[in-house]
């Protein structure tokens, strides 16, 4: 996977917009499927005793659920989507480079070639969504990581980028 430039302002107000529209449809769809699955499969209600529909519910709220999955996984091509889905793929690598990262730093301590440039990728991609989440919390750490790592690689006499790396590397 390549970096990218993303504009944050529009990465951000398309994000917004989608949490949006994903938390009412998720709403009202739950409540739609919910409400026609008990006008069809539901039991009749006896005053005093509880209807014993929260099965049908739940089904409704997993019916929403899958139905907005197919919508986003249809539309996750489409110009709106371009910068909210490579993040989403971005943050998918990160968990998986994070899995193996103890074995990434041990073997990039032995100056392994492909251990560091899946570091220098892990950390500058890093940086750029936690730029874009507005995540400085953590951003001062991570500064202090890649910096090391450069000095690392300055002294080895390295010249690696981040766009050298693909996922077949962390096949350790």
């Amino acid at each position: 996977m390549k970096l990218q430039e993303i504009d944050k302002t529009r990465y951000r107000k398309n994000m917004n917009l989608l949490i949006v529209i994903l938390v009412l449809s998720l709403a009202g769809l739950s409540l739609a499927f919910g409400s026609a699955l008990i006008a069809i499969f539901g039991a009749t209600p006896v005053p005093g005793e509880p209807t014993g529909n929260f099965h049908l519910n739940l089904l409704g709220v997993i019916l929403s659920v899958g139905l907005c999955g197919a919508v986003l996984h249809h539309f996750k091509e489409r110009p709106f989507f371009r910068e909210i889905y490579y993040v989403w793929r971005l943050k998918q690598l990160h968990n998986r480079i994070y899995r193996k990262l103890v074995k990434i730093k041990a073997a990039a301590a032995q100056n392994d070639v492909n251990a560091l440039i899946t570091l220098l990728f892990y950390y500058t991609s890093l940086r750029q969504v936690y730029l874009l989440d507005d995540n400085t919390l953590t951003l001062p750490a991570l500064t202090q990581d890649l910096n090391r790592l450069n000095a690392q690689i300055d002294s080895l006499g390295l010249l690696i980028s981040p766009e050298q790396f693909t996922p077949e590397m962390l096949n350790l």
